[in-house]
């Protein structure tokens, strides 16, 4: 007989499998078009993902102006069996700035419509497999931006949806709309950035206030069979390369201490820090040095190896104060 915790620690591997990001593909963020040197270093990336097992490719139209999705197009391109074995994720809704004009956010319906047309185009393939609404816009109006998610689905351009950034009252108010479930939310959930854990510890402490994360967001997307993911998960090399303050490195000499226990690299520690949660947080890794992406390969292989105590020590060192 299956038990329900045996049944909840399958589904949480599985939810918690990461992904990788795009974001550092195409070359710079200027307006200089990519060239092979950006092509051969997309590719020895791409390769390093594939090879410790990765098979969910994350993007966004705005990634390097586009470039990140046209240059993963190119690799596509070179190798015609490549798209029938991987996942790929997008995003829209945020218009960089451009000259004078800010940057802004930008779900209207047609909005939405062109910007997938355009990441179709430049990723070469003729469906997405996740599209993701990238930050919410105040102006959207629900019904409009809902009906045109639901016109992608019904041409086959786009076969599930998700949200990035988004509270739970947001995705609630997105879903009444929608047909579709929505399948994703991606936040950014770290070692680093603990808000989204410690919003559910600092209710009815002074401290609640200046937390800013929309508590309740990760219970519903639990109870609505919506997968967390976490960007910046690797706190951007806090941990496992430079550290700038006395608590960043202690919490670097506490994760290279279990690393070494338990004979994984740092990296793996800190996503499974994360994988560990009960909600199945699926971490986006968004290094592009080949060598950090294999650095994650036991993130990728195995459940996370950390105990209750191995857990709340990493957070109670990086926050650096006890809990209330």
């Amino acid at each position: 007989m299956t038990t329900n915790a045996s049944a909840n620690a399958s589904t949480n591997a599985s939810t918690s499998r990461p992904l990788y990001g795009c974001m550092g593909l195409g070359g710079t963020w200027g307006p200089e078009p990519y060239g092979p040197a950006d092509i051969a270093a997309a590719e020895a990336a791409v390769t390093a993902a594939l090879d410790i097992g990765i098979t969910a490719f994350d993007h966004a139209d705005i990634y390097r102006h586009g470039k990140s999705e046209a240059v993963f197009g190119e690799l596509l391109a070179r190798d015609a069996g490549l798209r029938a074995r991987i996942t790929i994720q997008t995003k829209c809704g945020i218009r960089l700035a451009d000259g004078d004009r800010p940057g802004i956010y930008d779900l209207r319906g047609k909005t939405v419509l062109r910007r997938v047309e355009e990441s179709l185009t430049r990723l070469r393939t003729d469906v997405i497999d996740v599209l993701l609404l990238h930050r919410p816009d105040p102006l959207a109006n629900p019904d409009d931006t809902a009906e045109a998610l639901a016109s992608l689905h019904a041409q086959g351009m786009v076969r599930r949806f998700g949200v990035s950034n988004m509270g739970a009252a947001q995705i609630a108010a997105l879903q009444a709309r929608l047909e579709l479930p929505l399948v994703v939310n991606q936040l950014e959930m770290s070692l680093h950035q603990r808000a989204w854990v410690e919003a559910g510890v600092l209710l009815n402490t002074p401290a609640a206030a200046a937390n800013g994360f929309p508590f309740g967001t990760l219970e519903h997307c639990r109870d609505h069979g919506i997968r967390l993911q976490a960007w910046g998960a690797l706190a951007q090399g806090r941990f496992t390369g430079r550290q700038e303050t006395p608590q960043e490195r202690a919490t670097a000499e506490l994760l290279a201490a279990l690393a070494e226990r338990k004979q994984v690299t740092p990296e793996t520690v800190l996503l499974w820090w994360l994988q560990r949660h009960p909600a199945g947080i699926a971490p986006v890794i968004g290094t592009s040095d080949p060598t950090r992406i294999r650095s994650c390969r036991q993130a990728v292989a195995h459940p996370p190896e950390l105990d209750h105590e191995e857990w709340y020590s990493l957070w109670l060192t990086a926050r650096g104060e006890p809990l209330p």
